[in-house]
């Protein structure tokens, strides 16, 4: 500032806060991760009224029982001495869920199964002791859920 200068008079501006959901888009933006609630957890009224259920509520659920789910896709892995079987991780506020995707199932439904970042599997829940496992018999890509989230997946094909 300039000797005998004085300074500008400026009205104060206001900036709104971000959403608790801005603030989490650019936290995946900017780290890939959040220490805020799970992206997903925003959406659960909104699954809980399609009728899909969370992890914990899935991993509570009894065996052979048609089941329905949705997470964020985190892997998905084709290793070569699966016969073409996909498995996909889907991952919500409460934990994770392996999906089994069948060859016949994949080759119909390709695109979905392959592009989504939010993804509802229904399907039959089984279970061996500890291991669990979603049987997918339909997928649907919920990813424009998500907005412009963008996730950091791992795929093994």
């Amino acid at each position: 500032m300039a000797i005998g200068a004085r300074p500008l008079e400026e009205d104060a501006i206001e900036i709104e806060a971000p959403s608790e959901g801005q603030e989490i888009l650019y936290d995946y933006a900017n780290l890939i991760m959040t220490l805020r609630r799970h992206p997903v957890a925003l959406l659960r009224d909104r699954l809980r009224k399609m009728h899909l259920k969370s992890a914990a509520e899935l991993h509570a659920a009894p065996e052979h029982q048609a089941a329905r789910a949705c997470g964020m896709v985190t892997m998905r892995q084709r290793p070569q001495t699966a016969k073409g079987t996909l498995f996909v991780t889907l991952e919500d506020e409460t934990g994770n869920i392996n999906v089994i995707v069948w060859p016949a199932l994949f080759e119909r439904l390709r695109k979905p199964i392959l592009n989504a970042r939010l993804m509802a599997v229904y399907g039959k829940w089984q279970r061996e002791g500890e291991v669990t496992h979603l049987v997918a018999q339909h997928v649907v890509d919920h990813s424009d859920l998500l907005g412009t989230l963008t996730i950091q997946e791992r795929n093994f094909h």
